[in-house]
């Protein structure tokens, strides 16, 4: 058996530790001292790192972990630090743990964007955050709208560990637009409860997020009211809506 933890990094940066006894696989390993700090803690060390974009809050602690260990980096081609680039339909397998994730393309918020999917699990980085999703630098609102409708495609009990403990912030957005959502007002509720405690409001199941996050919502119709209302202009449903809630979400 396996567990996942977050090592927080930076000021709201999430890195995805999956260990067991053997070793720890590590998801975006932005800043090399608390991931250093962590293994040292458990006294493991690293067996595999998977990234899921070029972002330097996500690859920055890359250089360190190779300088003190000879292990794969598993990520989109181009990035410094990876020796084992994939692409989507490809599978990563992780011997040492006896683990296997398939690589989903993703792009919207860069166009090398991969998310990782495996074991009842998906580490989603900087495309679907809990009641969010990132910000377009690189891709276009089609691409991550279509990003984000794959994810949605997958089973409900999929666990959610995004890159970022956002979910306050964003759940203030997803109220603005979606007030009269009970599921929402709960989520708010529980996140609320979770980060008094200190505790990371992630992961989160995937039918959670469909019920609560706008921006896998842009079907329904209090979204689509709500989108329409802002930009003062009748809007269709999906794309049309995603493309006016990202940009309402950026001034918001």
């Amino acid at each position: 058996m396996f567990e996942v933890e977050a090592i927080p990094a930076f000021r709201d940066n999430y890195v995805w530790a999956i260990h067991d006894r053997h070793g720890a696989v590590l998801v975006d390993p932005g800043e090399p001292g608390p991931i250093l700090t962590w293994l040292d803690s458990h006294k493991l060390k690293p067996s595999a790192i998977l990234l899921t974009h070029h972002h330097a809050d996500h690859t920055g602690g890359v250089d360190a972990l190779l300088a003190r260990w000879a292990i794969p980096v598993y990520g989109p081609p181009g990035i410094s630090g990876v020796n084992q680039p994939v692409a989507d339909g490809d599978t990563v397998t992780l011997a040492e743990l006896d683990l296997a994730f398939r690589v989903l393309a993703t792009p919207g918020h860069t166009l090398d964007h991969l998310c990782y999917l495996g074991h009842g699990r998906l580490f989603s980085g900087d495309t679907l955050f809990s009641c969010g999703c990132g910000r377009l630098f690189e891709g276009t609102p089609e691409q991550m709208h279509t990003s984000l409708t794959r994810l949605a495609d997958l089973p409900g009990d999929t666990l959610v560990h995004c890159a970022h403990e956002y979910t306050l912030a964003n759940i203030a957005f997803a109220q603005e637009v979606d007030p009269d959502n009970a599921d929402l007002q709960a989520r708010h509720r529980e996140a609320l409860a979770q980060r008094r405690q200190g505790l990371p409001t992630l992961p989160v199941p995937l039918a959670r997020e469909c019920r609560t996050n706008p921006f896998l919502r842009c079907h329904a119709p209090a979204l689509i009211v709500a989108a329409s209302q802002h930009l003062g202009i009748p809007i269709q449903p999906g794309l049309e809506v995603f493309t006016a809630l990202r940009e309402w979400k950026n001034s918001f």
